[in-house]
């Protein structure tokens, strides 16, 4: 098996967002020697790192959040969604919103093929018929204009 690079996984785990926030934190001995298979930047690794060392060697939750550069109350947070999840868990979701919240298919359905006037009239219309309150320039982004 073909190993990467620090610097290849660095620059991916960056790009994918799963680099851990603090890895100088990360004391725990397979982290220590900071090469080979265990990287303390892999955000991924080290949590599943951190609730591997409680759940199978059984040390305490406040010793292995901090050895893995975590506080006891993001344990639990990170152990409730591998709970959750499994391995999906491990990986952080998004912030911020994951797209338009007003713009509902029906909604666009209308204003694509039904509504006609300016955006700020046809932002009325939308208000009028769904009871959604839509910016003018929304409407127009909509309709490709």
């Amino acid at each position: 098996m073909r190993s990467l690079s620090d610097t290849t996984r660095l620059r991916a785990l960056t790009e994918t967002g799963l680099l851990h926030p603090n890895p100088d934190a990360v004391l725990a001995p397979l982290f220590a020697d900071g090469s080979g298979f265990f990287l303390a930047a892999d955000k991924v690794q080290v949590k599943y790192e951190m609730l591997r060392a409680h759940v199978v060697d059984g040390l305490p939750v406040s010793e292995v959040a901090a050895s893995h550069g975590y506080s006891r109350a993001a344990f639990y947070l990170v152990a409730g969604a591998f709970e959750q999840l499994g391995m999906a868990g491990l990986i952080d979701e998004r912030r911020g919103r994951r797209g338009p919240v007003k713009l509902r298919p029906e909604i666009v359905d209308f204003i694509r093929a039904e509504a006609h006037g300016s955006g700020a009239q046809i932002a009325e219309q939308v208000a009028d018929r769904f009871g959604v309150v839509l910016h003018r320039r929304t409407v127009e982004r909509v309709r490709g204009r």
